[in-house]
C-alpha cells in the first residue's frame, strides 16, 4: 500500500561539498612503464565510495591522511597514518572516511593473472618490527609488502632519508620497474640510464612522484629534513639490498640486479 511506503527525505549538495574522488596520475603509457599505475584516492569527511574493481590488476592503497574503512568480500579494516593494504586481482571494494577532515590514499595498480589473499599491512607495528626493516646510512627501508606476502608482481615500502642524505651505491633493475611517490619533506631525484644521460635531474616534495622504467639508475637525495617515499615495485619480487649485499655494504659506486 502507498500509504505504507517511508518517505526519504531530500538531501542538498552544495556545489563545493568534498565528496569522493580518484585521480590518475600515472598509467603505464604516460610514465613510460610496462605495469604499473597510480593514482590518488580523496575521500571527504562522513564519505563513502561506490565498489571499485580492478579486473585484471592487483592494487596496493597507502594511507597517507585520515582514517580510512575498506570493505572488501566481508572483511574490514580500518588504514591509519601509513598503512597499506593489498587488493587482490578482481576483488571489489569500497572506501569510507571515518575520520575527522579529508582522507588521502595513494594507489598503485599491476597487470595480474592469479588472484591472492587480502593483506593488511600496520605502520605501527611494521614500523617496529626489525625484520621488516633494512637500516642504510642516513636512511630506513620499511618492507611494508615484501616477497613473504603473496602477489604475481607487487612489492613495496617505505624509505625514510635523514637530512642531508644521498642514495649509495646507485643502482638500477633488469627486472624491475618501480615509482617513487613522496609523502613529506624536500629533496631532490635524478634517473639515468649512465652517466653522460643524466638530463633527468629534478626537486621533489610531498606528493611529488617519479616513474623508474627498467634500467634507469635512480638515486635521492634530502635536504634539511626528513625526506619520506613510497617505493612500489612491479615485476620480479625481490628488494635489492636482500638480493645484492653489497647495496647494503655500499662497496660498489654503482649496482645492477
Amino acid at each position: 500500500m502507498l500509504e505504507d511506503k517511508k518517505v526519504k527525505p531530500p538531501r542538498f549538495l552544495k556545489a563545493n561539498d568534498s565528496g569522493f574522488r580518484y585521480c590518475e596520475k600515472s598509467t603505464p603509457e604516460y610514465g613510460n612503464l610496462d605495469l604499473l599505475t597510480y593514482g590518488v584516492y580523496e575521500i571527504g569527511e562522513g564519505v563513502s565510495s561506490s565498489p571499485v574493481c580492478h579486473p585484471k590488476e592487483e592494487a596496493l592503497l597507502f594511507c597517507l591522511s585520515g582514517e580510512v574503512r575498506v570493505d572488501a568480500e566481508g572483511s574490514s579494516f580500518r588504514l591509519g597514518y601509513y598503512d597499506v593494504l593489498y587488493i587482490p586481482m578482481g576483488m571489489p571494494y569500497t572506501l569510507s572516511n571515518i575520520g575527522h577532515g579529508e582522507a588521502k590514499l595513494s594507489v598503485c595498480r599491476a597487470r595480474a593473472e592469479k588472484r591472492h589473499e587480502l593483506f593488511h599491512a600496520s605502520w605501527e607495528k611494521f614500523s617496529k618490527d626489525e625484520s621488516r626493516i633494512r637500516h642504510l646510512d642516513g636512511k630506513d627501508v620499511y618492507l611494508m609488502f615484501d616477497v613473504g606476502e603473496k602477489a604475481d608482481r607487487l612489492i613495496a615500502g617505505y624509505t625514510i632519508y635523514k637530512p642531508y642524505t644521498r642514495a649509495y651505491p646507485a643502482h638500477n633493475h633488469t627486472d624491475q620497474e618501480e615509482i617513487y611517490i613522496f609523502t613529506k619533506g624536500k629533496g631532490a631525484m635524478e634517473v639515468y640510464k649512465d652517466e653522460k644521460s643524466k638530463t633527468f635531474v629534478t626537486s621533489v616534495g610531498e606528493m611529488d612522484a617519479v616513474t623508474i622504467p627498467l634500467l634507469n639508475y635512480h638515486p635521492v637525495f634530502s635536504q634539511d629534513e626528513e625526506l619520506h617515499f613510497i617505493w612500489c615495485i612491479a615485476g620480479e619480487r625481490y628488494w635489492v639490498g636482500d638480493k645484492n649485499k653489497d647495496f647494503m655494504k655500499g662497496n660498489s659506486d654503482t649496482l645492477t640486479t
